[in-house]
């Protein structure tokens, strides 16, 4: 079964987008990229929600991130992406599928397919409810090194306590933190 892996990045208060959601922030390096590059030759499918999906369509099929982060990039244009809206009528990113029905019901449709692990960028509200039905097998938090004051917290609207279990942490040169939980319930 795929593991279902929640990647956030988030500011020492908890944020992981600022108030008018923006990303400026991110303490992004050759070491990050690297990272990055390692993980998504883990996963076989992206799992967006309709913001975050129109950021990363916005960007990584353009020349400028071909050109500035080509290895990356083409990971990224790679994928297979899905895509939960309702309020979308098309995906157009290569390898995208728009779901616009039961969430739960294609999350675990998804985990049952053979092949490698499926991500999370971003998207929190749809991370939320994964949460809630223990959906999500991992979390990757990376801390940066910023305090932001106000913006939306990770993984905003939850009803419950969820107990985690540390499994790693890294430092990065750049000050960035990854930290990588388990819920308890999972091995």
């Amino acid at each position: 079964m795929k593991k279902l892996i929640l990647q956030m990045m988030v500011s020492v208060d908890g944020y992981f987008e600022g108030p008018s959601r923006e990303l400026d922030w991110h303490n992004v390096d050759a070491e990050f990229n690297d990272l990055a590059i390692s993980f998504l030759d883990t996963v076989d499918t992206l799992l967006f929600g309709r913001v975050t999906y129109e950021l990363m369509a916005g960007y990584w099929p353009t020349e400028h991130a071909i050109k500035d982060d080509p290895i990356v990039a083409g990971k990224m244009n790679a994928l297979h992406k899905v895509v939960v809206s309702r309020t979308l009528k098309k995906v157009e990113w290569n390898n995208s599928t728009l779901v616009k029905g039961d969430l739960i019901e294609e999350v675990r449709r998804l985990k049952q397919q053979p092949g490698k692990d499926i991500a999370i960028f971003g998207s929190s509200d749809v991370a939320v409810p994964l949460v809630h039905q223990d959906l999500l097998d991992e979390f990757r938090i990376m801390v940066n090194p910023v305090i932001l004051g106000r913006g939306k917290s990770l993984l905003s609207g939850l009803k419950s306590r969820q107990k985690l279990k540390l499994v790693e942490s890294q430092a990065f040169r750049s000050g960035n933190v990854l930290l990588s939980y388990r819920p308890e319930n999972v091995r």
